[in-house]
């Protein structure tokens, strides 16, 4: 079995607060996407959350589990318009998102999300995106507040 490449495909850095980070015109020449994030938010009301595709449709399915205030969390969500892939809060967050076969045309999307806030939470969840598109765009954003300067994301395209 070949090692898997990890080749970048982009990287935005804030230069100042903004509501959203988009990544557009996603080639299909890779099997997965790893989207790597470090930042934090300008108020913890909200985690960062995942439009896929312009797509704020009830058609997303979140599974996650936590360990918040060091006792075990979990939840799910049917039919969701916004799912939260980061944690919301002001304190340093750092996390990976894996997209699964991202161009595949033949089943749903799956996503894998590992992350944790600086010294105190570390959570995983799973979202299926009911919807046989490839991904061609990755929107990260914040309804009501911003991602603060100097945040990081970083695309990767993932060939097996």
């Amino acid at each position: 079995m070949p090692t898997p490449t990890y080749t970048p495909l982009a990287t935005v850095t804030l230069a100042s607060s903004a509501a959203s980070v988009t990544f557009s015109s996603i080639p299909a020449t890779y099997r997965d996407l790893v989207l790597v994030y470090n930042g934090a938010n300008s108020d913890s009301a909200q985690g960062l959350l995942l439009t896929l595709n312009s797509d704020t449709g009830s058609n997303y399915n979140i599974v996650s589990m936590n360990n918040s205030s060091n006792t075990p969390v979990s939840s799910s969500e049917s039919n969701s318009n916004t799912p939260n892939i980061f944690f919301g809060t002001t304190a340093r967050t750092s996390g990976v998102a894996q997209f699964m076969d991202y161009s595949a045309t033949d089943k749903h999307k799956t996503v894998l999300i590992r992350d944790n806030v600086e010294g105190s939470v570390v959570r995983a969840t799973a979202i299926r995106w009911a919807n046989t598109a490839a991904i061609t765009s990755i929107q990260i954003r914040r309804v009501s507040a911003t991602i603060n300067t100097g945040s990081t994301f970083n695309l990767y395209g993932i060939a097996s």
